[in-house]
């Protein structure tokens, strides 16, 4: 199973997550890839049977600059994803309130938009009870890969 690992970061942190992730799943045995940069017509072009988003929140709840581009494109465009499965790792501060992860909750909307299936339930780590996100999305990765393996192998 081809997956696409997609980030969107302001500071780093959901960048480094997302490698690490990506390696994670490489080890499990999961055909994994990660760009810090896809553009539309590179990750349509991979064609995906999975795809992972990892993603910080900024400002008001908005999904980072670097994101920003590729995930308007994918709603004007919508690549035939129906029915492949998708999950998203977020970042957030839970001191904002109502914007805490607001922009994996936007991603979340952008799968149901395109017709996938979210494979695992969203992962919010949180900046105020946590430095070592890397660290602690190591249990939800392992879950994730399975989840992908039981999926690829029904």
């Amino acid at each position: 199973m081809q997956l696409a690992v997609v980030s969107g970061t302001v500071f780093g942190l959901a960048e480094d997550v997302a490698f690490h992730a990506t390696e994670q799943l490489l080890k499990a045995g999961i055909t994994a890839e990660y760009r810090q940069r896809w553009d539309l017509k590179s990750l349509v072009e991979a064609d995906p049977q999975a795809v992972l988003f990892v993603t910080s929140t900024t400002g008001m709840g908005e999904i980072p600059p670097m994101l920003q581009k590729l995930v308007s494109e994918l709603e004007e465009h919508f690549p035939a994803w129906a029915g492949r499965p998708a999950a998203v790792i977020a970042l957030g501060d839970s001191g904002y309130g109502d914007t805490f992860c607001a922009a994996g909750e936007q991603l979340r909307e952008l799968m149901e938009e395109l017709g996938m299936i979210e494979l695992q339930e969203m992962l919010r780590l949180d900046a105020s009870e946590t430095v070592t996100q890397v660290q602690d999305s190591e249990g939800w990765v392992e879950q994730f890969a399975e989840a992908l393996q039981a999926w690829n192998a029904a």
